[in-house]
């Protein structure tokens, strides 16, 4: 039985992001716990771009009917990502991180959080090993001045501008780390998903659909609380905003306890104190920065900038506004792949491998 599932391991781990293989043979309880052998053996004839269900029933040589209940299932156990494009619902084969894994949040029990956590090593270190980065910081209040122009993917807020719908889910990690005995003090309701469709989420979606307004109150909660905004690491095509705690976030805790450099990408700006207006309060060091960049020196308090992600949940923590965001220099500021194709084949060529259509 477990051939089925190193076949599926295999291909997912041919997608640009990863899926390793371990000596403990790990992942392949995790694909046991999530599909069955035929499920498997359906997301293995899937592909990692969007079809209609027409198309895979024609190509699978199966009827339309049956094809649509069991692709809707798998949709249901979070196997496979369904979406609307351009009015007609699609499926589409997604890689484990991001989505497998964040598709799991109804069916997260102890046992599969176990799972994860035994996983979390090897998988961050493939994850994060190769360029580019898998997600990006979307700084808090990105500055505008005269000079420089913000751009969309720069400002959290311009990323929703967009969408049409919207919604609300519980954050998969937190479930997760809540799982082992590890409570999160943060709001739990907190990462977002979007769509530019009308009505994009139906029963199948995992969250709860909200409006616009809604969405941009969770974005000024999760600052109130110190949250780093993260979305995938390209210019356009965003579909979600994760609001992340460094005791739970999976892409947090791989750069600080995993050493994985490439799951995260900094923002393009760089916290900076002034030394004269700081009082030595310490709330930025020990409550709001994420990846302990800031330090005591011997008047105040000063930041790294080479550990520095340039999130700003420090800036919204100083009562006195001694800390601020400013932009780095231009040549220390990297653009992100255009879109998420962009995206797949810069990271299939950095490790090396083609992809599998």
């Amino acid at each position: 039985m477990h051939e089925i599932y190193r076949s599926l391991q295999q291909k997912l781990d041919s997608l640009p992001n990863g899926f390793p293989e371990t000596p403990s043979g790990v992942e392949l309880r995790i694909l046991e716990k999530i599909f069955t052998p035929e499920e498997a053996e359906m997301a293995l004839q899937l592909r990692p771009i969007p079809e209609p269900v027409a198309s895979i029933a024609e190509r699978l040589g199966k009827p339309e009917e049956e094809m649509t209940t069991m692709l809707k299932a798998m949709v249901e156990k979070g196997q496979i990502a369904s979406l609307k494009m351009f009015g007609a619902r699609v499926y589409t084969l997604v890689p484990y991180v991001v989505g497998i894994y964040e598709f799991q949040l109804r069916r997260m029990d102890k046992e599969f959080a176990e799972l994860n956590e035994e996983y979390a090593p090897a998988l961050m270190k493939r994850v994060g090993g190769f360029t580019p980065a898998l997600t990006k910081v979307i700084p808090i209040n990105a500055p505008l001045d005269a000079e420089h122009q913000v751009l969309r993917h720069q400002d959290v807020r311009r990323v929703l501008d967009k969408a049409k719908s919207f919604q609300v889910m519980e954050c998969i990690c937190t479930k997760e780390r809540g799982l082992q005995g590890e409570e999160c003090k943060h709001t739990k309701e907190r990462c977002l998903s979007f769509s530019r469709s009308e009505d994009a989420f139906d029963e199948h979606s995992l969250g709860r659909v909200i409006t616009k307004e809604e969405a941009v109150a969770v974005l000024e909660q999760s600052e109130k609380e110190g949250l780093v905004h993260t979305s995938y690491n390209v210019q356009a095509g965003h579909m979600y905003i994760c609001n992340c705690c460094p005791c739970c976030c999976g892409i947090l805790r791989g750069i600080n306890n995993f050493h994985a450099p490439y799951l995260l990408a900094k923002s393009d700006f760089v916290a900076l104190i002034d030394q004269d207006t700081c009082v030595s309060c310490g709330v930025c060091a020990d409550e709001r920065c994420p990846v302990t960049a800031i330090t005591e020196a011997a008047d105040a308090y000063k930041v790294d900038p080479t550990r520095c992600i340039g999130c700003g949940a420090c800036t919204t923590g100083c009562e006195v506004g001694a800390v601020q965001l400013v932009r780095k220099p231009s040549d220390a500021c990297e653009a992100p792949p255009k879109n998420l194709m962009d995206w797949y084949a810069r990271r299939a060529e950095s490790r090396d491998i083609k992809i599998i259509i």
